[in-house]
């Protein structure tokens, strides 16, 4: 007789979560806070308008807007905050997880998937958490014959390859981790990264099924790579500058899809490949290869893979809103400041609090932010309606499609690119 699985119970989920967060709160209360305070006894703490401080007056700064509040705009201007918060891992990481959620929900709608579609009580919200949890906790097994440091080092050297293509991609003006000049040469560099680690991973697990689908995979990124770089010229010639932030600003009047569909359509197929999803998902290819050069990572290698594989997703999307839908331009939505926000802080009822460092984000920034964010999930979720729509297509009929007809209409975007510049219709200036 097979055993019948309990139900599940809310009001039991909450106890067991209310238990454990009071375990913590112990634990912390305990061990946490006094170790830190061991820690703080022996560092030299600085002095601040006259003033030493030490941990106590600290925590009475953080209750005080009118200190900590300064302190905290202070904090988001610094390069720390833009690498780890905004625009940086963390901005990019709760994109990625979001994708993940509406991924498996769509697909669940248009596939008809019971599971995804009606797993959880609150929409499957907890599946994530739960999903993060399976793999920090599962066995890391690496093959006997393995090459085990670049096997273990490829995972991470391709999150952190993810990572500084999400560096480089602008998100609002002045809001950017790494905004060089070159900004787009860079974006080259790291994408041609990607089929190295890839092909390194493949072949250190000392598995056919690893090394087949790391082939392909440098098959395929390198023959649509070329017509992805070519196919970005076009907004090149037309702009006069290879800095994605200018790039971004100089389409405050109209966004260069319109005068570059032909690129356009050229960089969505070409980053449809290099993200390798469907229908150019022939590296994972399942029926095949088992998971292609993925076959042989287990527990949080593979968790780290996927979390490089939808940080790239991401920083992908940005990068075709950046080029070709207008950047963080848009029209502006969000509702101008109280003046005695902008001079006082702030303001409940007929009491005033003189607070400085009000407001801690200006308009700009809020209203290029909200317009960035909503251009790149509409992006996202065209990229992932294929994986739902489309079929996995030949090896052969990708290298095909790759090699020539995408570099010809790369060239057909850098003629149109090139008659619109010497026609005086189009320039570094905009409208002539």
């Amino acid at each position: 007789m097979s055993a019948i699985a309990p139900k599940f119970k809310l009001s039991e989920f909450i106890k067991s979560l209310l238990d454990n967060l009071f375990w913590i709160v112990l634990l912390l209360s305990l061990i946490g806070i006094p170790a830190i305070q061991v820690v703080l006894f022996f560092i030299e703490m600085p002095v601040i308008n006259g003033e030493l401080l030490t941990p106590f007056l600290a925590l009475t700064w953080l209750a005080d807007p009118s200190r900590s509040l300064p302190i905290l705009k202070a904090f988001m201007a610094t390069d720390m905050f833009r690498v780890v918060a905004f625009p940086g891992f963390g901005f990019a990481a709760l994109i990625a997880a979001g994708t993940i959620f509406v991924e498996r929900k769509m697909l669940a709608k248009l596939q008809l998937r019971v599971g995804p579609f009606y797993c959880g009580k609150i929409e499957g919200i907890l599946q994530l958490m739960g999903d993060g949890l399976k793999l920090i906790s599962k066995e890391i097994i690496i093959p006997a014959k393995a090459d085990k440091p670049i096997f273990w080092a490829a995972p991470v050297i391709f999150v952190a390859t993810a990572a500084a293509f999400v560096a480089l991609i602008p998100v609002a003006p002045g809001w950017v981790v790494a905004d060089v000049d070159l900004g787009l040469l860079g974006v080259f560099a790291v994408i041609g990264f990607f089929p190295i680690i890839t092909i390194l991973s493949a072949w250190s697990a000392n598995s056919k099924f690893p090394f087949i689908g790391g082939i392909r995979a440098l098959f395929q990124m390198v023959s649509f790579e070329i017509p992805l770089i070519l196919s970005l010229l076009g907004v090149v010639i037309l702009t006069g500058t290879l800095n994605l932030s200018e790039i971004a600003a100089s389409q405050s009047n109209f966004p260069w899809i319109i005068f570059l569909p032909v690129g356009a359509i050229v960089f969505f197929i070409t980053m449809l490949a290099e993200l390798e999803r469907i229908p150019f998902d022939l590296p994972e290819a399942e029926s095949e290869i088992v998971a292609g050069w993925l076959t042989e990572f287990s527990g949080m290698m593979y968790g780290l893979v996927q979390l490089g594989t939808y940080l790239k997703l991401y920083a992908f999307a940005g990068l075709f809103v950046v080029l070709f839908l207008g950047g963080w331009n848009g029209p502006m939505v969000v509702p101008p400041f109280p003046e005695e926000i902008l001079t006082d802080g702030i303001v409940m009822g007929p009491i005033t609090a003189k607070i400085p460092g009000l407001p801690l984000f200006d308009q700009e920034m809020l209203n290029g932010t909200l317009w960035f964010v909503l251009k790149t999930v509409g992006v996202i979720f065209f990229i992932l309606l294929p994986r739902g729509v489309f079929p996995r297509i030949r090896i052969d009929m990708l290298l095909s499609l790759g090699w020539t007809k995408l570099i010809g209409l790369a060239f057909v975007n850098i003629f149109i690119a090139l008659g619109l510049l010497y026609a005086g219709v189009l320039g570094p200036g905009g409208l002539q």
